[in-house]
C-alpha cells in the first residue's frame, strides 16, 4: 500500500513540477505615470525624480540631463558601468540614440515601491526562449535607486557581466 502511494506522491510533483513551468507572461499597467506619485512628500520627490531617470535618461536618452537627477558621486552596482555621473553619462550616451521629444514614459512598469529613501522600479523584459527557436519569454527586471535630496545617489539591478 505504501509503494502505490509514494508512486503517486511522485507523479503529481512531476506534474505540479510541470505546470509551474507554464508562466503568466509579465505585463506592465496601463498609465506607468501613475505609479510615480505617493502621499508622503519625501516618497513623492524620489518617486518623481525615479519618474524622470526612467523616462529622460533610460527611454528617451537625454543624458546631458543626468546631473539634474543623478548626484555626481553616483554609486554603481552595475558591473558594466562604472560609478560617478560622468561615468554613466559616457557609457549611456554610447550605446543609445537620444529621442527628441519625451513627453510620456512609455516603458512598461509593473510597480513601483518607495521606502525610505529608496525607490524601486519593477518592469517587464522579453528575451528570446534559450531551446524554443523563434519563441519568446518575459520575466522581470528591477532598477532599485537611494535618494539624497531628491537625486539618485546610488543604483541597484540585476544585471550581469556583459560578454
Amino acid at each position: 500500500m505504501k509503494a502505490p502511494l509514494m508512486l503517486t506522491a511522485t507523479l503529481s510533483a512531476l506534474l505540479l513540477g510541470t505546470a509551474v513551468r507554464a508562466q503568466e507572461p509579465v505585463v506592465g499597467v496601463s498609465d506607468p505615470e501613475a505609479l510615480f506619485t505617493d502621499a508622503d512628500p519625501i516618497k513623492q520627490r524620489n518617486k518623481q525624480a525615479a519618474l524622470h531617470i526612467m523616462r529622460e535618461l533610460l527611454q528617451c536618452n537625454h543624458w546631458s540631463d543626468a546631473g539634474n537627477w543623478l548626484t555626481s558621486r553616483y554609486l554603481q552596482h552595475n558591473p558594466n558601468v562604472g560609478s560617478g555621473l560622468q561615468p554613466v553619462i559616457d557609457f549611456f550616451s554610447a550605446i543609445r540614440q537620444r529621442t527628441p521629444t519625451c513627453d510620456k514614459l512609455t516603458t512598461p512598469v509593473v510597480a513601483v515601491l518607495a521606502d525610505g529613501d529608496l525607490v524601486t522600479v519593477v518592469i517587464p523584459r522579453e528575451y528570446p526562449h534559450p531551446t524554443k527557436a523563434g519563441e519568446k519569454y518575459t520575466t522581470t527586471w528591477f532598477d532599485m535607486w537611494r535618494f539624497v535630496d531628491g537625486k539618485a545617489d546610488e543604483h541597484w539591478d540585476p544585471a550581469t557581466i556583459a560578454p
